[in-house]
């Protein structure tokens, strides 16, 4: 399985190599004819794959069109639109609509987003880190206590926009940011008879209560709050950004602060105030050849009651992820796993460069990493357990007891992962992580774009 997804892997970036190749040799007749610079409208639309152990596989297509204008700003572009359309063999759906503007705002950018992503059996494994037990035995047909694969999972339904802006502050590294967000989202039960049409008899998935199901009938979830709802964000923030290369930074540190808040007086029904922090730096250790970096974050909330449906959110000036646990946060770790009013979040990474060539008259490089990643809760989401009963084949405290199973601690996984670069912004990363605790779950495989960080 690991080789046949290393070769699918390459594959792509073989394919990849070919477009830009392609793509750079018409690029080379343009600029030297109109001396070095690219102007007007440029385009390029490539397959999406990648593997993710919490997704399963993802295919679809990305178009991207640039403009360059009269080529003054080249190499950066003066509009982008990016369109993407994928799916994944474990029923999610991206449909992505987006446009970036670096004019409007004199040196700085705007970025708009309308999105629809759709999860059908979408991570959910309650509150507060290790308060909340995750028995693997659940999910394991062959187990005397299997109760349903699906058994940690809902349904959500996320339509997104997004307007964000940033201009220069202070000097050229001091940047300022804000944004609006409007999230409308959708919350239910897994729909069981929908996964199981078409399935033989002994693929047939059981017809039982989910952990969110649980949640609902005991009241742990408000019913004002179960079927989702929606939110409308505003975000403000500063970023100093001293890289020398986004994509693959060799030295330098990118800090940020952000806060992201839902007031009332702009409808929402829940108001609620958090701040983010973030520092990320990069130590060359070896020109060339070996990079040290780490990220470090806090996201807590300082005021108001936050929706459930809208904790898992991991925000970033940049984008927006989901919960802590999984490929962009915790490898190794079940995605969501760890969700509360509060967490901060280490990664370190050992990066080593150990091949750096040319392929196709492309540059091309390999990186090899290593990695730990941990998070754990410091503020905790209030759980209401007065309606708990006695269900399920369990008692009364036998089932309180699995909404405060034990001590939260740091969430801590580790291991190793390969990049492939071309011309040192593409890139394709293949990661690999192991969880330190059953509890996280056991290990995960990602092959996607870019760094973590």
């Amino acid at each position: 399985m690991k080789r046949s997804l290393l070769t699918f892997a390459l594959l792509i970036l073989l394919s990849i190599i070919s477009i830009n190749t392609f793509a750079q040799a018409d690029t080379t007749k343009t600029t030297k004819r109109d001396k070095d610079l690219k102007k007007g409208f440029s385009f390029g639309g490539v397959p999406a794959l990648a593997y993710d152990s919490d997704l399963g596989f993802l295919y679809g297509i990305i178009f991207n069109l640039y403009h360059y204008g009269d080529g003054s700003n080249y190499p950066n572009y003066n509009h982008s639109l990016y369109m993407e359309w994928s799916r994944t063999t474990k029923g999610s759906g991206k449909n992505i609509l987006e446009y970036d503007n670096r004019t409007l705002i004199p040196n700085g950018r705007m970025k708009i987003e309308l999105s629809y992503l759709t999860e059908q059996a979408l991570d959910f494994y309650g509150f507060n880190g290790y308060h909340s037990y995750y028995n693997a035995q659940y999910l394991d047909k062959t187990s005397p206590d299997y109760i349903s694969r699906l058994y940690y999972r809902h349904d959500r339904k996320l339509l997104r926009f997004k307007t964000d802006f940033q201009g220069k502050l202070v000097g050229k590294n001091l940047r300022w940011f804000a944004g609006f967000s409007y999230y409308n989202i959708k919350i239910g039960s897994v729909n069981i008879d929908k996964l199981n049409d078409g399935r033989d008899a002994e693929e047939m998935l059981p017809d039982t209560a989910s952990l969110y199901d649980k949640y609902v009938e005991w009241g742990v979830l408000k019913s004002s709050q179960v079927n989702g709802g929606n939110t409308n964000l505003l975000k403000f923030g500063a970023v100093y950004d001293t890289r020398d290369n986004e994509a693959s930074p060799n030295r330098g540190i990118w800090s940020e602060v952000m806060l992201i808040t839902a007031p009332g007086f702009i409808g929402n029904k829940y108001s609620y105030t958090k701040i983010s922090l973030t520092h990320r730096q990069y130590f060359t250790l070896y020109p060339k050849k070996v990079v040290f970096a780490y990220r470090l974050n806090y996201q807590g909330l300082i005021g108001g009651e936050i929706p459930f449906y809208m904790m898992p959110f991991y925000f970033r000036s940049k984008d927006v992820k989901d919960g802590l646990g999984g490929s962009k946060t915790l490898r190794g770790i079940l995605r969501n796993r760890v969700v509360g009013d509060g967490a901060i979040l280490g990664n370190m990474e050992l990066r080593y460069k150990f091949l750096n060539t040319r392929v196709f008259n492309q540059n091309f490089s390999i990186t090899l990493s290593a990695f730990m990643d941990a998070a754990r809760i410091i503020q905790f989401h209030e759980v209401d357990t007065t309606g708990v009963t006695a269900s399920y084949g369990k008692t009364r405290e036998e089932n309180i007891k699995e909404l405060n199973y034990q001590d939260e601690s740091f969430h801590v996984s580790y291991g190793g992962g390969l990049h492939f670069a071309i011309n040192h912004n593409f890139i394709i990363a293949v990661d690999y992580g192991l969880a330190g605790n059953p509890l996280d779950g056991s290990r995960g495989l990602y092959i996607g774009l870019n760094y973590i960080f």
